[in-house]
């Protein structure tokens, strides 16, 4: 009489069912702490799937996360599947979330003037003998999400796509920008093409419902705003 093996590798599962498949479908809030954590060893055994290894973890700690955390590299070790290599990843995934727990939030900062916009971004062209072009990233509030190199390129000027910028602003979820750019001969008066892409990113961006605040030309340690100027 042939057995029944109820066992299913995950590789037969349907796509959707499958942890990292389900992370990237349907976001990690959708997945159980057995898929998180299966996704963290990467495999199980002959008879059990990462995922029914995960859970037999789980299941023999209470189900309780801070329970696993105290769990050693031995105890990890003591169950079936489990080798060194996985009970460290395990650990360290536990220790990260420890981490970040007690880590205080750091006040992103904000966005009221050109000036503001100029600090954050000075160091940026500090010393540099070619134009690259950088935006500062912000939220509804004007609070900073982060900085991204846009474009580099020679002495004589680089090139911008307006699509690479607003693509950069829709990845990062940013609702206003501030574009900036640098002019190595030490001349702060904005070119034509300076001129002209500030506008169509202003008229680009109401249309995306993103607000373009600002365009710094930054020169040593001076910067020229159009938004001060009024030529936004």
């Amino acid at each position: 009489m042939k057995l029944f093996n109820s066992h299913i590798s995950i590789n037969h599962w349907a796509e959707e069912d499958r942890p990292r498949e389900k992370l990237l479908t349907q976001g990690r809030r959708a997945l159980s702490d057995a898929e998180l954590m299966a996704i963290l060893i990467g495999s199980g055994s002959r008879n059990e799937s990462a995922v029914e290894l995960s859970r037999r973890i789980l299941n023999q700690n209470e189900n309780d996360l801070n329970k696993l955390a105290m769990l050693t590299v031995e105890d990890l070790c003591e169950f079936r599947g489990i080798g060194q290599a996985k009970a460290i990843t395990i650990i360290a995934a536990l220790e990260i979330g420890r981490r970040r727990k007690y880590t205080p939030e750091t006040a992103k900062k904000q966005i009221g003037c050109s000036e503001d916009a100029f600090e954050i971004l000075r160091s940026k062209y500090a010393d540099l003998n070619h134009e690259e072009i950088w935006v500062i990233l912000l939220n509804q509030a004007n609070r900073v999400q982060s900085s991204q190199l846009i474009s580099k390129g020679g002495r004589a000027g680089t090139v911008v796509d307006a699509k690479i910028v607003f693509e950069t602003a829709l990845k990062h979820e940013a609702t206003s920008i501030v574009l900036s750019h640098n002019h190595p001969s030490g001349n702060l008066h904005p070119s034509e093409q300076d001129i002209t892409l500030t506008k169509k990113l202003v008229e680009g961006g109401k249309l995306l419902d993103i607000r373009v605040l600002d365009h710094l030309i930054f020169s040593n340690d001076r910067y020229y705003s159009f938004s001060d100027e009024g030529d936004m």
